[in-house]
């Protein structure tokens, strides 16, 4: 049986656990993501003596592989940081691309860093792009005269 507390000593203890349940909300959470670099293994891939195979045996499975071009590997290492509920934000990214010839043989190593990462909110009603960026009224005016125009096909008077 648990003795009893006294009444001051509970209005000092429960502010207290109050306190640290707050304060502990506060400390930032770390995590990571992906490929872990072991950067002796990866400094041991060379171009124009490894192939596939060899890569697969030392690296392991890629993270991703190119979507259009067959010949790129990537492997994604990411540490992220974020406080609370809040979204993670990336520390560090690093991105490993090796690049394959027709034959499978290693043509170059390339690594870059976080200023590759895009952030993308789904929640807007905007995409980042790198193209121009162009007004509404330009957007609106833009096609006028070209469509329909004669030579330009697909219009009235154009070619069929």
């Amino acid at each position: 049986m648990l003795p009893a507390m006294s009444p001051t000593g509970t209005r000092i203890l429960l502010p207290l656990l109050l306190i640290g349940a707050a304060l502990s909300a506060c400390v930032p959470l770390r995590s990571h993501q992906g490929y872990v670099i072991d950067p002796d293994l990866v400094n041991s891939v060379q171009p124009g003596v490894d192939n596939r195979e060899s890569v697969l045996k030392t690296l392991g499975q890629p993270t991703l592989t190119g979507q259009f071009d067959k010949g790129e590997w990537y492997y994604i290492s990411r540490d992220s940081r974020n406080l609370a509920f809040n979204n993670p934000n990336p520390a560090k990214q690093t991105t490993l691309r090796i690049r394959f010839d027709d034959a499978g043989n290693v043509t170059s190593i390339d690594r870059m860093g976080v200023e590759q990462v895009a952030s993308v909110d789904p929640t807007k009603k905007k995409t980042p792009t790198l193209g121009r960026d162009k007004s509404f009224f330009q957007e609106l005016f833009g096609n006028i005269g070209t469509v329909g125009a004669p030579g330009a096909g697909g219009g009235p008077g154009g070619p069929n």
